[in-house]
């Protein structure tokens, strides 16, 4: 799951948006948390249990700590994504909100004999996210406790998790959130809560949805029902969307383990997700990547990012950068990409802001 971040909002003009963009690539912006959901585990049997059922390894977590991870079929297809929090009683599951329905009736078809029990607790809390290099300042001054410097840069990108804590003496959930890119928290806790919590960062810009879909594409995240597909169309693997966050090859069985230890022992993936620059009109998401006239990928999320003028940037002009999959032997051999209307070059991500 990428944070669970909104679809691109059309009432923002490309200027509001450039603006946001800005501020969370260089400062700090907010948002609301408005499409994630949650699930609760609970009983004797959680952790066991649910470490049979993810891709990453619960029984490893610390209190407080958390991991990302895909739910499998048994066939090694993706069903979701979520990441997971051990708590001292309960395990609490972070996914989209339109994912939580699924995941319930997918999950709770494999509690057989086992003390646990899953609970829809979405619309027990309310979400904002604070974003950017200096989003662990604007936290850290939270309820009026000063910062007299900035702290120092010590968050690793792949490291989540879930502090219980308090504000003004209610209670509150800080989240550091997967941030490949710029550091981000999650804020959650009861609806006055969050409202107070917003009134103090009032001073701080609020990010839309298109900036947010700006910095995840930027990011190289995908998101599950965009770029991780589940439908007639295609149906992802594991190893094909790149998220070796979400992997750990040492934890035992769970649903879906043969196929993924399988692919890994034969050492790759026909396909695999990838970020792209692209050079010409603008694709839509899903248009075909072709290499010498046949198709060997496909597009799934595409964006013209208005990013500050810099000596990669000469003139300011909006970057086309797409997220999709490709043929890895396209890739091997270095062929030319090409799609309709332009030219799609393979890049590293996150991509390099200069």
């Amino acid at each position: 799951m990428t944070n669970a971040l909104q679809s691109a909002d059309s009432s923002a003009t490309t200027l509001e948006a450039s603006a946001q963009l800005a501020a969370l690539l260089h400062a700090v912006c907010v948002a609301p948390l408005e499409d994630n959901g949650w699930i609760r585990v609970t009983g004797e049997d959680r952790v066991r249990w649910l470490n049979g059922m993810v891709t990453n390894s619960i029984q490893e977590l610390a209190p407080g700590e958390g991991c990302y991870n895909f739910v499998l079929n048994a066939q090694g297809r993706i069903q979701g994504d979520l990441t997971a929090f051990l708590l001292p009683d309960s395990i609490l599951l972070e996914t989209g909100q339109d994912q939580v329905e699924t995941l319930l009736a997918h999950l709770d078809h494999f509690i057989i004999m086992d003390d646990v029990e899953l609970t829809d607790i979405s619309g027990q809390r309310k979400g904002i996210l604070v974003a950017g290099p200096c989003a662990l300042r604007a936290v850290q001054e939270l309820g009026g406790t000063p910062c007299s410097s900035p702290p120092p840069p010590t968050l690793l990108p792949t490291h989540v998790s879930l502090k219980q804590t308090a504000y003004r003496g209610a209670p509150v959930y800080l989240i550091e959130a997967y941030s490949p890119l710029v550091p981000r928290f999650e804020i959650w806790a009861d609806g006055e809560t969050i409202a107070q919590i917003s009134a103090e960062l009032a001073s701080i810009p609020k990010a839309g949805a298109q900036a947010l879909e700006y910095i995840r594409i930027l990011e190289g995240t995908p998101r599950y029902g965009i770029d991780i597909r589940n439908s007639e169309a295609a149906r992802d693997l594991p190893q094909e969307t790149a998220q070796t966050r979400a992997l750990h090859f040492s934890k035992g069985c769970y649903l879906g383990q043969e196929i993924v230890e399988r692919i890994r022992s034969r050492g790759n993936v026909h396909r695999t997700f990838a970020g792209f620059e692209l050079k010409g009109t603008l694709p839509t998401s899903g248009t075909a990547l072709l290499a010498e006239g046949k198709p060997v990928g496909k597009l799934t999320s595409v964006s013209a990012i208005p990013l500050a003028e810099s000596a990669a940037n000469p003139g300011g002009r909006p970057t086309q950068l797409a997220l999709g999959y490709i043929n890895r032997e396209a890739v091997d051999r270095g062929l030319i990409l090409d799609y309709s209307g332009g030219i799609a070059t393979p890049i590293a991500l996150p991509y390099a802001i200069s």
